[in-house]
């Protein structure tokens, strides 16, 4: 005989809602208030300069749209890979998938003289693509995956590439350029020269509709198999949505470091590792952490700027010893 759960009592329906709803609309908010800060912060004077609300729309709210953009995909990419490498410590910046991405725009910037950011993208998007193939491959051979020595091969890997792109960018009178290329700042982002940036928009919507695939794929490839998934093409289509958001905005920011670290470690304190309930935070948290920083960046030595990876690389430092230390003592 079997033994049916009763329903819950239609009175405390509205009230689960409520209590699922109110923190998101509270994030919300905060998001909001964080983009108004950052749309208002600067130095030059949007209310009472001559052409204050044309500088406005030129600049503030491009690099406001772009903060928002790369915020929410580095950070849903950090945790797309750490799903899918089972690490709490793999993101772009340490599997070499950035390092890959540079050195594609230098090549595509040598193989084409003169190419529009259009096709730098492409020849981004694609090294990054192979790049971050390349580590998986890499990863399958590795026998000891611990939670240390899998970031280790991916920063092994990006550092081998990256001096690479140091030796090709010298020779070819490109070091300056991969210098700022590499240096992850905001403040050439105007009108005409973020809307690519758009693109990373609809690799976040694609990995909202594949979020249940990611989290299965996350258990390990024997359970992801013996439940019906295809485990290597979820792989690779999460590979792609990867190396899409990094050879974009590495090619219209530069190199955003720890991002994708920082906030999936952060949420999955509070919230576990469900990637589709996790998702709607990660993105806002993504936002606010480089927000945050864009902004500390500005004020700081104002008029003058700091480049924001330098920030991130700060945070990131910390985030990284601390979850070190807990996993310690987890352990132990």
């Amino acid at each position: 005989m079997t033994t049916t759960t009763p329903a819950p009592p239609e009175s405390t329906r509205p009230r689960r809602v409520w209590r699922t709803t109110w923190p998101i609309l509270l994030g919300v908010l905060v998001t909001l208030a964080l983009v108004t800060a950052s749309l208002f912060v600067g130095v030059y004077d949007i209310t009472g300069g001559e052409d204050g609300w044309e500088m406005f729309f030129i600049t503030r709210v491009p690099r406001t749209v772009a903060l928002a953009l790369a915020g929410a995909s580095m950070a849903m990419c950090g945790l797309v890979m750490q799903l899918l490498t089972q690490n709490k410590f793999v993101e772009p910046t340490t599997t070499g998938t950035t390092e890959w991405a540079g050195l594609g725009l230098i090549t595509t910037m040598i193989v084409i003289p003169g190419a529009s950011l259009t096709t730098r993208m492409v020849g981004a998007v694609l090294f990054a693509f192979v790049g971050t193939g390349v580590f998986f491959l890499f990863l399958r051979q590795v026998r000891l995956k611990s939670s240390l020595i899998v970031p280790i091969v991916g920063m092994m890997l990006g550092a081998v590439v990256g001096s690479v792109s140091s030796f090709v960018a010298l020779k070819t009178d490109m070091l300056q350029q991969l210098s700022i290329w590499f240096t992850g700042s905001f403040t050439g982002i105007v009108r005409g020269r973020y809307e690519l940036l758009y693109l990373v928009l609809l690799v976040c919507v694609a990995v909202f509709i594949v979020a249940d695939r990611f989290t299965v794929a996350g258990l390990g490839r024997d359970i992801a198999t013996n439940v019906g998934l295809n485990y290597g093409r979820v792989q690779l289509v999460g590979v792609g949505m990867v190396a899409v958001v990094t050879g974009i905005v590495t090619v219209v920011v530069g190199n955003l470091p720890f991002l994708g670290l920082i906030v999936p470690n952060i949420i999955s304190l509070f919230r576990g590792d469900n990637l589709r309930s996790n998702l709607p935070w990660v993105a806002m948290l993504g936002m606010w952490v480089l927000i945050t920083a864009d902004i500390f960046a500005r004020t700081v030595i104002a008029p003058f700027e700091v480049p924001v990876s330098l920030i991130l690389g700060v945070i990131g430092a910390v985030v990284f010893v601390f979850l070190l230390v807990r996993g310690r003592r987890h352990v132990g």
